[in-house]
């Protein structure tokens, strides 16, 4: 499908929660996009969401929402557990798909995802913003441009006191906890810094230490994969920070080193002693001293990300990143929690017909 060089990109989104506002936000930013229709089962959701953010058309059956012939590109923001049913949907009814992380539950689900796009000719597109977060595209150039010297560790960390919607601590649905939902973006982020080399193993130390009421997955994390050329690239994840949410790397070189903070970095230092409305991302608590973002979803990344995923289905580009970036991204996941099951490094390529992450950790 092409657009033609003066149309719209029409876009559908599907959800009505916390990434779909998100999404909605993001698009208002791009000139070449025009949100035509939201989907969600939930009506009072999904008609409350298409009056706020000003959509047309809004739906509870996803067949009547795919009919609509002005759709191009669908954003998809549902839980994990649905991606792969609903993107195929999606591609059958010939409209470029984008796919919020993880891609999916498993390995055979991301294959059926990326062949039933080629075979309807679209494109899979896949959500992994912090490839166009301003502050750590600016660190990656310094890499790219020689000033840190050769990479020799990288390190990422995303961090807050636990997700926004119950289904992400059901590993049923989500396939995992905390490496799952955010491991997933510091994976694609090493590969993205480092696209000319390949991950050989993967080594996990996962717990379950302060979430135990509501699930049984991972709620603090470490990951550590070792690449070809010798870089070695260390994540944390977590779901116990308390104070608000926290994203920050470094690239160390052999003639430098580079760090980025993408919030704290960006933020207003504010003190209140009632609390602020709203001050960043999972922050339960204002009161006292807090750090106040502006702009930040510009700071994350999205509006960038959807401009180039909407330029992508306008002008026939390949994208960034891709379903084949995110069923890579699900191999290291499936390693990791095989690592932390077994308590030792696991070589890749891994082969698994496990149907979740998970349960290579709690076998």
């Amino acid at each position: 499908m092409k657009i033609t060089q003066h149309k719209q990109v029409g876009v559908g989104i599907i959800g009505s929660q916390f990434i779909a506002n998100i999404h909605a936000e993001a698009l208002k930013t791009v000139a070449d996009a025009v949100i035509v229709a939201v989907m969600s089962p939930n009506e009072a959701h999904v008609k409350t969401f298409a009056e706020q953010h000003q959509i047309p058309n809004w739906f509870t059956d996803i067949d009547a929402f795919l009919a609509l012939d002005d759709i191009d590109m669908v954003i998809l923001g549902a839980p994990n557990y649905l991606h792969c049913e609903i993107a195929v949907k999606i591609a059958k009814a010939k409209k470029h798909v984008v796919v919020e992380k993880p891609l999916c539950l498993n390995l055979e689900e991301a294959d059926l995802m990326i062949e039933t796009c080629k075979e309807n000719k679209v494109k899979l597109m896949y959500a992994e913003e912090l490839c166009f977060t301003p502050k750590y595209v600016r660190l990656k150039a310094l890499l790219d441009e020689g000033a840190l010297g050769y990479p020799v560790l990288f390190k990422q960390s995303e961090k807050h006191d636990g997700p926004h919607a119950d289904h992400f601590y059901d590993v049923e649905k989500s396939g995992g906890g905390v490496m799952m939902d955010m491991g997933c973006h510091a994976i694609q982020f090493f590969r993205w810094l480092n696209p000319k080399a390949s991950i050989v193993s993967v080594y996990a130390q996962m717990q379950t230490s302060v979430h135990k009421d509501k699930t049984i997955g991972d709620d603090n994390s470490v990951l550590i994969l070792e690449f070809s050329n010798g870089v070695t690239a260390i994540a944390e994840e977590s779901w116990i920070k308390k104070g608000g949410m926290d994203d920050k790397a470094e690239i160390h070189g052999s003639e430098g080193v580079a760090y980025a903070d993408v919030l704290q970095g960006n933020s207003i230092l504010t003190y209140s002693e009632k609390g602020i409305g709203y001050a960043v991302e999972k922050a339960g608590n204002t009161k006292g001293w807090s750090f106040t973002m502006y702009e930040e979803l510009w700071n994350y990344g999205f509006p960038q990300e959807m401009a180039h995923f909407v330029d992508c289905v306008k002008n026939d580009r390949t994208p960034l990143v891709t379903g084949e970036d995110g069923k890579a991204v699900l191999e290291v996941l499936f390693a990791a929690y095989a690592s932390a099951g077994e308590g030792k490094k696991i070589k890749l390529p891994f082969k698994t017909d496990a149907k979740k992450p998970y349960v290579l950790w709690k076998k």
